[in-house]
C-alpha cells in the first residue's frame, strides 16, 4: 500500500508543478460551455449550463484518467520504473499506483471545473450531492485509467501514445453527449455512440450531478441520462453496471500487460511502432 500511495504522490507532484497544464485544462472546457451550451437548450432541460457542465467535467476526468498513464513511458524510458522494480516491490502494487493517481488526478480537474461552474450558473439543493459527484468521478478515473494504462503499455513511445491517445480521446468525447446532444447526431454517429463507454459515464455523472436519481424514464430519455435501444431501456444504473464490466476487463487486462513489458524496450523516440 506505501507504494502505491508514493507512487501516486509522485504523479500528483508533477502534475501541480506544471502550472501551465494545468491553467489550460481549466480554461479551455469553459470556451466548450461558451459555444455550445445553447444547443442544450430545449423543453425537457431547465439550466442547459448545469446539463453541458456536468458532461465536460466528466470528460475531463476521462481525458485526465487516460492522458496521466502516459507518465508510465517516461518512467520506463528514464529508468525510473526499472529502479523501482529492483526494488521489492510487486508490479500489481507499481500498477495500482499508476491507477490511483491517475484516477485522484482526473477527479481533482473534474472538481475544479465544477467548483467554477458554481460562478456560472451550476447548481444543486444538497451537499450530499457533492459526495455523490466526487464518488462517480473516482468511478469513472478507474475505469478510463485501465484503459489508458493498457494503452501505455503496449506503446513504445510518448509520441506514439499521444497520437493514439489523440485519435481514441476525440471521437469518444465528441460522441458522448457531453458537448453536442446525440439528438443532434447523424444516425450512423448515434448508434456509435451506444457503444462508446463515455456517453454511459456522461449519462450516469449528469444523472447524479443534476439529481435525477428519482426521475421517470421517460423523463431521463428526454434529457438524455437514459437511452432507448432497440425497445430496451439503458438507465443510468444499468450505465453504471456497463462501466464497472468496462472498468474490470480493462483493469485486468492493462495489469497483465504491465506485468509482462519489457521495459528494456521503451525509448521516446518517435520511430517506434505499438506492439499489441
Amino acid at each position: 500500500m506505501k507504494t502505491v500511495l508514493a507512487l501516486c504522490m509522485r504523479n500528483l507532484k508533477e502534475f501541480v508543478r506544471n502550472r501551465t497544464r494545468l491553467i489550460f485544462s481549466i480554461i479551455f472546457p469553459f470556451f466548450f460551455i461558451y459555444v455550445f451550451s445553447a444547443i442544450f437548450r430545449n423543453d425537457y432541460i431547465e439550466n442547459p449550463i448545469s446539463h453541458m457542465l456536468a458532461g465536460i467535467a466528466i470528460a475531463t476526468v476521462f481525458d485526465f484518467s487516460l492522458r496521466i498513464s502516459s507518465t508510465t513511458i517516461d518512467d520506463m524510458a528514464s529508468g525510473f520504473m526499472k529502479e523501482v522494480l529492483v526494488s521489492p516491490v510487486s508490479r500489481l502494487s507499481v500498477a495500482g499506483g499508476q491507477f490511483l493517481s491517475s484516477a485522484v488526478i482526473g477527479t481533482m480537474q473534474g472538481l475544479l471545473i465544477i467548483i467554477i461552474g458554481f460562478f456560472i450558473g451550476f447548481r444543486i439543493t444538497t451537499p450530499l450531492t457533492i459526495i455523490y459527484m466526487i464518488l462517480a468521478m473516482i468511478f469513472v478515473g478507474f475505469v478510463f485509467a485501465g484503459f489508458g494504462l493498457f494503452l501505455a503499455t503496449n506503446t513504445k513511445s510518448t509520441q506514439t501514445f499521444q497520437v493514439i491517445s489523440v485519435a481514441i480521446t476525440m471521437p469518444m468525447t465528441f460522441l458522448s453527449g457531453a458537448y453536442i446532444p446525440l439528438e443532434h447526431l447523424p444516425p450512423t454517429l448515434t448508434y456509435i455512440s451506444y457503444i462508446n463507454p463515455l456517453t454511459y459515464a456522461v449519462a450516469l455523472f449528469r444523472t447524479i450531478s443534476l439529481e435525477r436519481l428519482a426521475t421517470p424514464q421517460s423523463q431521463l430519455i428526454a434529457e438524455e441520462l437514459a437511452f432507448e435501444i432497440g425497445g430496451f431501456v439503458v438507465t443510468p444504473w444499468i450505465s453504471a453496471l456497463f462501466l464497472l464490466g468496462f472498468g474490470a476487463l480493462f483493469l485486468l487486462l492493462s495489469t497483465i500487460s504491465f506485468a509482462r513489458t519489457d521495459f528494456s524496450k521503451v525509448s521516446r523516440g518517435a520511430g517506434e511502432q505499438i506492439d499489441w
